[in-house]
C-alpha cells in the first residue's frame, strides 16, 4: 500500500477505512489533523487491522467527538468537503491495533513519554513493577481510556453515547 502523489492527505487513498472517513495513516505522526485515525503500520510493520465491529467503533468514535463538540454548526458541514474530519484546533486520537483485541492510541499533542497507551507488547514486558497502563486492552477499553480525563472513569457524555448505541458497543457501560 502506498499513499498515492495525487492525494494532498497522508492516508492511504482506496482503504475501506476511507469511506468510513477514518484516514489510515503509516505514522503515528500524521501532518494533517485528523481527528480520528487508523495508524496502520508506523511502529513494526504490523498489519493488523480493524474487523468490522472495530471499524463500526471509530465510526461511532469520530460520531460521537463531531456531535459533542460541534453539534450541526458550520464548520461541521465545512469538514463534508473533505474525506475526513479535519480540526487544527482538536487534539485528535491515533489508534494502533497490536494485535487480536489489543489495542493503542495516542493524541495528536502528545510530544513525551510513550508513543501509544498500552505501550507496544514488547515494551509492555519491561514495565514490570512501574504504574504504566499494560494491554492487552481491547478497542472500547481504550477508547473509553481516551474519554478519561481526571482518573474517574470515562464521562458521561461517552458513557450516554455508548448507551445509546448498543448495536456497535453491546449495551454501553464498560
Amino acid at each position: 500500500m502506498t499513499i498515492e502523489t495525487d492525494w494532498p492527505y497522508d492516508a492511504i487513498q482506496d482503504d475501506p477505512l476511507t469511506a468510513l472517513r477514518i484516514p489510515v495513516i503509516t505514522s503515528a505522526y500524521p501532518r494533517w489533523a485528523y481527528i480520528v485515525a487508523f495508524d496502520l503500520d508506523s511502529i513494526d510493520g504490523a498489519t493488523e487491522r480493524p474487523d468490522e465491529r472495530e471499524a463500526a467503533m471509530l465510526r461511532s468514535f469520530l460520531d460521537q467527538y463531531i456531535d459533542y463538540w460541534y453539534g450541526d454548526n458550520w464548520f461541521r458541514r465545512q469538514m463534508l468537503d473533505r474525506p475526513f474530519d479535519i480540526d487544527g484546533g482538536a487534539n485528535g486520537v491515533i489508534f494502533r491495533k497490536w494485535g487480536p483485541d489489543d489495542w493503542g492510541f495516542r493524541r495528536r499533542s502528545w510530544q513525551y513519554g510513550p508513543t501509544f497507551v498500552p505501550e507496544h507488547p514488547v515494551i509492555r514486558g519491561r514495565c514490570e513493577g512501574t504504574k504504566r497502563a499494560r494491554g492487552p486492552w481491547t478497542l472500547e477499553q481504550v477508547m473509553d481510556y481516551a474519554h478519561t480525563i481526571s482518573g474517574d472513569g470515562p464521562s458521561d457524555a461517552w458513557l450516554t453515547w455508548k448507551a445509546k448505541h448498543p448495536d456497535v458497543f453491546g449495551g454501553g457501560a464498560p
